[in-house]
This record gives structure tokens, C-alpha cells and sequence, in this order.
């Protein structure tokens, strides 16, 4: 495997399972712990994905640089980079945005409206798990 396969196949499954560890686990989890109210949740949640959105951004500038000075057979490594990255990119200035306005409300105590915002992130977050797999698995199966 060439050090750029190496890099890839690292910063993704890195990134993969920093996603699946805090988005399909820890967030639903906590709102089930003990004394943690909604106020309380949004607050933490707010914390932990601006955390994990700027090691996804390391992770995505990562993975780009190495598909781009790597030599790949095809164009499936380069396809899937570029869903997981778009993906993160639609997370972070389509959909974060909308659910920052929503929570600020909540935190202030004011009523908010249900948003379909969470719904889109959830999707986009599925999605990025499969380009993630999918783009370690074809680095891998390439080598």
C-alpha cells in the first residue's frame, strides 16, 4: 500500500469511528442519563459536535490531500472522498446552522418548533458512514 493509501485508509476509519462513537451513540444516550434535561443535552450536544466537526474537518483536509497525491485505479476513491466531504460540508454550513439558531432558542427558554434540521443531519450522518466504509474498503481492496 503507498503512504497516501496508508493515510487514507487511516484518517477515514479514524473519522468513522469518531462519527459513529458520538453521533449513534453518545448523543442518543445522554438525553437517557439521569438529571439531564433537554437545556442541559443541547448544551453538551453543542460542545461535542463542535468538537467533532473540527476533527472531521482535520480528517476531510486529510483524506482530500492524500486522494489528490495519490495514484488510484478507477475513480471510486475519489467519488467516495468527495460524498463523505460533501457530506460534512451540507452538515456544517446547511444543516448546523439551522439546528444553532433552533437550540439557541431553547436555551434562552423560549418554545421552538420542531425542526426537520436534526432529521437532515441524522441523514447526511448515514450517509457519510457509508462513503467512509466505502472509501476504506476500496483504499483497502485497491491495495
Amino acid at each position: 500500500m503507498s503512504s497516501s493509501g496508508a493515510i487514507v485508509v487511516a484518517a477515514t476509519f479514524v473519522w468513522l469511528g469518531m462519527v459513529l462513537a458520538i453521533s449513534f451513540m453518545e448523543a442518543p444516550l445522554k438525553f437517557r442519563a439521569p438529571g439531564v434535561t433537554v437545556p442541559l443535552g443541547l448544551g453538551i450536544g453543542r460542545i461535542v459536535f463542535r468538537a467533532l466537526n473540527a476533527a472531521e474537518l482535520v480528517w476531510a483536509v486529510l483524506v482530500i490531500v492524500a486522494v489528490a497525491i495519490g495514484s488510484w485505479a478507477g475513480v471510486t476513491v475519489p467519488i467516495a472522498a468527495g460524498v463523505a466531504c460533501g457530506a460534512l460540508a451540507l452538515q456544517l454550513v446547511g444543516v448546523r446552522p439551522v439546528l444553532t439558531r433552533r437550540s439557541d432558542h431553547i436555551l434562552a427558554g423560549e418554545e421552538a418548533p420542531r425542526s426537520r434540521a436534526h432529521l437532515a443531519y441524522v441523514a447526511l450522518e448515514v450517509v457519510k458512514v457509508i462513503a467512509l466504509l466505502w472509501l476504506g474498503m476500496a483504499v483497502l481492496a485497491a491495495s
